[in-house]
């Protein structure tokens, strides 16, 4: 399955570019065209369980996820659930002079071949993700 890396450097410092990744609870207000639904189901000390509909390009995909932060550094999330059960993203967030470096990993798994079949390239995949990553730096930036 689709496996990519994306990086982007960020005019903001590391603990602001943390909390708009690691507040998925806004996902929905921010990124409403990649995260039409966002719903936390369970909180506790740096681990959630949220409920998300995600926006891949042309498939509105259903997820469980388990996020993890460790604040500054990562925002891991798992998907333990639904059409991409066994994905992976992983965020790092490193420190740098007066920018923020930012390394988001991906791992997709898709659950049955017609979704398999009704998604794209490994290419697609990364520039559908790499427009996600885009508004999050937006956001930031802006």
């Amino acid at each position: 399955m689709p496996k990519f890396s994306l990086q982007r450097i960020v005019n903001a410092k590391r603990e602001f570019v943390f909390e708009v990744f690691s507040n998925f609870e806004n996902y929905q207000k921010l990124f409403p065209q990649h995260f039409p639904s966002v719903r936390v189901r369970s909180i506790r000390n740096n681990v959630s369980v949220v409920e998300e509909y995600l926006n891949l390009g042309r498939q509105e995909l259903l997820i469980m996820a388990k996020h993890v932060s460790e604040n500054p550094v990562s925002h891991e999330v798992f998907v333990i659930g639904g059409d991409i059960k066994g994905s992976y993203f992983k965020q790092q967030f490193i420190e740098l002079e007066n920018t923020t470096k930012i390394i988001v990993d991906v791992d997709l798994k898709f659950k049955g071949k017609s979704l398999i079949s009704s998604m794209f390239r490994k290419n697609d995949y990364e520039q559908e993700y790499s427009k996600i990553l885009d508004d999050f730096v937006n956001i930031i930036e802006n």
